[in-house]
């Protein structure tokens, strides 16, 4: 039987999605093609990966094309398949919360100030993320808006999504460039023993353990195997030997990465006792046992061009424990300018 007319499209692996096999990232995209139609197609060379005939259980990268031939009834012009969406309720209050945190928008890109504690996407045994949320997010554009990048369930701050398809490709493709920067903060346990400085350190997932390690998704030195991985840092503020406030510019995306460099200059993020064990409590009131990792800013190429500069306040808990130390957000300048902007 033949598949109704419909256009072949062309869509890009966004970043979150890189080392996914091939047919999860169909089941995410288009839940209706069953595997053995999908078989098919890639036996037919109908379906290519960067140009080429692939297979299902090959790992994509990140900005990688993907051609979809026709798959089902022709959908509405100007139409794109949508990523396959959750099936749990968005509570009145999730909606209002994710409406409140939008930082920017314009017609191709949204940028939010992810609260600490909402994972972005779903996973075992955890129903409630933000990606099952999205539709909430659509503001009145003919597409569902699309995850480009990722932030750890327990970091809060700048998160961005592409309002289409086209969008989320060029800013997954800015990603992979590495022409996107970040900026993080975060509170951590001690004080380094430079002010500033760049740690280097091979990261790979389940490869290693740092002192402190628990099981889990992880990332761990690794100097054989691990892939390279650069953190700028530097010393913002410190209330004696006790705690100190950095300001970090990963020029890698690796899993974990701000948390197991913290770790590894011997200075544990708060609250971050998968990396830190015990060491990574302060003691004393008024400094909350959450995570303090924040997605401070991020400055990113618009698809149309031109630049996207967003800034995130600080979540409640961060917020009060500067304040118990005296730290003043606004002393740290803007972001971006203590590091040379230079190849990662």
């Amino acid at each position: 039987m033949e598949t109704p007319t419909k256009a072949v499209q062309t869509l890009a692996v966004a970043e979150d999605e890189a080392d996914l096999r091939l047919d999860r990232w169909f089941k995410r995209h288009f839940p209706e093609v069953g595997h053995g139609l999908l078989e098919r197609l890639l036996r037919t060379g109908q379906i290519r990966v960067a140009g080429k005939r692939a297979k299902s259980n090959q790992r994509l990268e990140s900005g990688q094309s993907i051609r979809v031939p026709p798959l089902g009834d022709p959908a509405p012009a100007g139409a794109r398949p949508q990523p396959a969406r959750s099936s749990f309720r968005v509570s009145d209050a999730d909606a209002r919360a994710l409406l409140d945190a939008v930082l920017y928008k314009d017609d191709d890109v949204l940028v939010l100030n992810k609260p600490a504690g909402l994972a972005v996407q779903g996973g075992t045994s955890l129903e409630r993320h933000l990606d099952g949320m999205l539709d909430v997010l659509t503001l009145g554009a003919p597409e569902r808006p699309r995850l480009v990048h990722r932030l750890d369930k327990d970091t809060s701050g700048v998160l961005l999504l592409g309002r289409s398809a086209t969008a989320a490709a060029r800013l997954a493709a800015a990603f992979r460039s590495r022409a996107a920067r970040k900026c993080y903060w975060a509170l951590v346990v001690g004080v380094p023993r430079y002010p500033e400085g760049r740690i280097d350190a091979p990261l790979a997932k389940m490869a290693g353990r740092l002192p402190g390690h628990k099981g889990g998704d992880k990332g761990a030195v690794d100097e054989e195997e691990g892939l390279h991985a650069g953190t700028y840092y530097r010393i913002v503020d410190r209330a004696l030997k006790k705690a100190a406030w950095l300001e970090l510019e990963p020029r890698t995306g690796r899993t974990h990465q701000l948390r197991a460099h913290c770790a590894l200059l011997g200075n544990p993020i708060q609250g971050d006792g998968k990396y830190g064990g015990q060491e990574a409590y302060l003691a004393g009131q008024g400094v909350s046992r959450k995570l303090h990792l924040h997605a401070r800013a991020i400055k990113v190429p618009h698809p149309r061009g031109g630049l996207i500069h967003v800034i995130a306040p600080l979540p409640p808990h961060m917020e009060a424990s500067f304040d118990f130390f005296g730290f003043d957000p606004a002393s740290a300048g803007e972001p971006f300018e203590a590091f040379a902007e230079e190849a990662p």
